[in-house]
């Protein structure tokens, strides 16, 4: 009988036991899951933070050009259109600047070039535009505008450039001229609708690319002191910013004096 009692209290036993093992979780989660649930977790938050601030970004680009434009000692407009340069140009004969300096000229283009698209600003491109050829992107624009207000003493300059390019352009000026006064004239142009950024296809692929090459250009500023000696500079623009070439073996009229060096001479 005993025997008996105890086998039953055994069977009695087993259906609890059995009970605990099923209430016990199936899979335990590893160290990897978790690393990878963290890991999109963060993709998504990071990704949602990029849009936000796209959002900002492109809401913020000015849709008009400034009704006035305050004078400041000199003018310095940044190259990529036709009607930038025009602008800086009436800007100078408007008297908003004493001086103005067109920065990353193309090597074929010089001041008859330009007087031909601006005839009445023939006698102001003679006297008081500096055109520099060294600028390859608009790193080396801020170093060369850098370089150019250093050697006449300018402490406030007027930038222009199109207004979906003067969010970067003024951070690169800012961040090589930290000391200089900077006021800005975006130039609006018919093909780049900022005002409806949202609706049109055309815009967004103008202003995404502008937008990641305006997150480099302020993460890069918090980590280097210089632009001109900036390892970075060389990897964002894949070339060095700056011509290697001295300024005076630059443009059409370095060119010129270079062929009369170098033809043959004859003798009588």
């Amino acid at each position: 009988m005993a025997m008996t009692g105890s086998r039953n209290a055994h069977l009695a036993m087993a259906p609890s036991e059995t009970t605990a093992r099923r209430t016990e979780p199936a899979v335990r989660t590893s160290p990897l899951r978790l690393l990878a649930l963290a890991a999109v977790a963060l993709a998504c938050v990071g990704t949602l933070l990029l849009a936000l601030g796209y959002i900002r970004f492109a809401a913020a680009i000015d849709a008009r050009e400034p009704a006035s434009t305050p004078r400041t000692d000199a003018i310095v407009v940044v190259t990529g259109g036709a009607q930038r340069i025009g602008d800086a140009i009436g800007l100078l004969g408007a008297d908003r600047g004493a001086r103005l300096l067109i920065s990353g000229v193309n090597e074929r283009t010089g001041r008859e070039e330009l007087a031909k698209l601006n005839p009445a600003a023939r006698d102001l491109l003679a006297c008081c535009v500096d055109l520099d050829y060294r600028a390859r992107n608009t790193i080396g624009n801020a170093i060369e505008a850098r370089r150019w207000v250093r050697q006449h003493g300018f402490r406030s300059l007027l930038v222009v450039t199109s207004n979906y390019h003067m969010p970067r352009t003024l951070a690169e000026f800012a961040h090589a001229m930290p000391k200089i006064s900077l006021v800005v004239h975006p130039v609006v142009t018919d093909h780049v609708d900022t005002a409806g950024w949202w609706s049109h296809w055309g815009t967004v692929k103008v202003l995404v690319p502008e937008y990641v090459k305006y997150l480099a250009a302020r993460l890069r500023s918090l980590i280097e002191s210089d632009p001109e000696t900036s390892r970075l500079s060389v990897i964002v623009g894949g070339r060095k910013p700056v011509s290697a070439k001295p300024a005076e073996l630059l443009g059409p009229a370095a060119e010129k004096r270079s062929r009369l060096i170098d033809r043959p001479h004859h003798e009588g």
